[in-house]
């Protein structure tokens, strides 16, 4: 069930909305009218001179200026809106400012975002062509990579490690061994939770099948009531926001596991949560608008980094948080981040290398090859380019 759907805003302003550029440029012309009757009133062949330079002054500028909007305007290969779901939660936060930026007409296209409770809802629309884009799990874009037959590829990592280990109400977990003979309730079975705490615990020396017992739950709302409901010591693992918005609910709530650093402690690969993935039939049909999306996320990503109230009051418009409180509290928490080409691949490869030792079925029975990653230079370039004259 689609939880949220923000479609596409449109995004036609008036002259007084976009900053009076309208209205500068009928001033200058009436001024540029007005400077050549009085000069004529006067007579004189020099009025007619003044005139006609004035106004061919304000012409070049003028005829410039429209030139480059022409240029600036040329239209990608689709007018479609580009149709990108997302999962509540750090995967999404990156993506919503592509909204705020439709809106007030910075967008290089239109936008179709839309919100979904868990990765197997958007899997199947993905497959049919109901969308263009995902973020979804790393070992799950690999996963589906094989069961498409290559119908899919990575455009960019979109968020590092979130998962961390909670205890409610006890001081009983102070490392990774302490876990052995408990139960812990968790989210995200087939994808990153399970497979990065499944690699943790078997790291630690502790079987996930005899020595802990592992309950999934479909969300992390879930998980984060069934906290709520536990008695002392229950233990969880959960992604930010989540994190936050438990311990704002409950005081009692103690983070005792940043599953990151565990993950830095036995491997030397990045942690990887989420990546964005694009139907490769799209990507080939609309190499401009991968190079013009890319540049806009690009954009999206800095903003959910730096404008912090602004993407969390945006977090919670559409959804991916219940509340700005908890979203403005989290954000600095979520790794949200932009990579793409050669870095992104570097990251996702040595990623997908450890699940895979660990159990080939976490990335689909085995490694995606080169294709998996998208890595067009002529795109790459031009997204380059266009973040460096963006900076200027």
């Amino acid at each position: 069930m689609v939880l949220c759907k923000i479609f596409r805003h449109k995004t036609a302003r008036s002259c007084e909305e976009r900053g009076n550029p309208c209205m500068k440029k009928l001033t200058s012309m009436l001024l540029a009218l007005a400077l050549a009757l009085s000069l004529a009133a006067c007579g004189g062949a020099a009025s007619s001179s003044v005139a006609s330079s004035a106004a061919s002054s304000e012409a070049v500028p003028e005829a410039a200026s429209e030139a480059a909007s022409s240029e600036e305007a040329k239209k990608l290969s689709t007018t479609d809106a580009l149709r990108i779901a997302g999962l509540k939660g750090p995967t999404t936060m990156g993506l919503v400012n592509l909204l705020s930026m439709e809106e007030d007409g910075t967008a290089s296209m239109d936008y179709d975002l839309q919100l979904y409770g868990a990765a197997d809802e958007i899997v199947p629309l993905l497959m049919k062509g109901e969308l263009d884009m995902a973020a979804i799990p790393a070992n799950l874009a690999a996963t589906l990579y094989q069961k498409t037959e290559g119908g899919i590829q990575a455009v960019a990592v979109n968020t590092l490690g979130v998962l961390y280990v909670v205890e409610k109400g006890g001081d009983t977990i102070q490392s990774m061994a302490d876990l052995a003979g408990r139960t812990i309730l968790s989210t995200g079975k087939g994808t990153t939770p399970e497979y990065v705490l499944r690699y943790l615990l078997n790291a630690n020396g502790i079987d996930p099948d005899k020595d802990v017992t592992i309950e999934y739950y479909s969300e992390a709302t879930e998980v984060t009531a069934q906290m709520a409901a536990a008695r002392k010591d229950a233990i969880a693992v959960l992604p930010q926001p989540y994190v936050t918005a438990a311990q704002m609910k409950d005081s009692g709530l103690r983070v005792v596991l940043d599953l990151t650093r565990e993950w830095n402690r036995v491997c030397d690969t990045q942690l990887i949560t989420g990546v964005t993935v694009v139907r490769t039939e799209y990507a080939k049909q609309n190499p401009d608008v991968i190079a013009a999306f890319l540049t806009d996320y690009q954009k999206s990503v800095k903003a959910a980094n730096e404008d912090i109230d602004g993407t969390a009051a945006l977090c919670e418009e559409v959804g991916v948080v219940a509340k700005a409180a908890i979203a403005k509290k989290a954000l600095p928490k979520c790794n949200i981040v932009y990579r793409n080409g050669q870095e992104m691949k570097k990251d996702i490869s040595a990623y997908l290398q450890v699940l895979y030792d660990a159990s080939p079925a976490a990335v689909g029975g085995k490694l995606p090859d080169d294709n998996f990653y998208y890595t067009e230079p002529s795109v790459l370039r031009k997204v380059m380019a266009a973040i460096r004259n963006s900076a200027k």
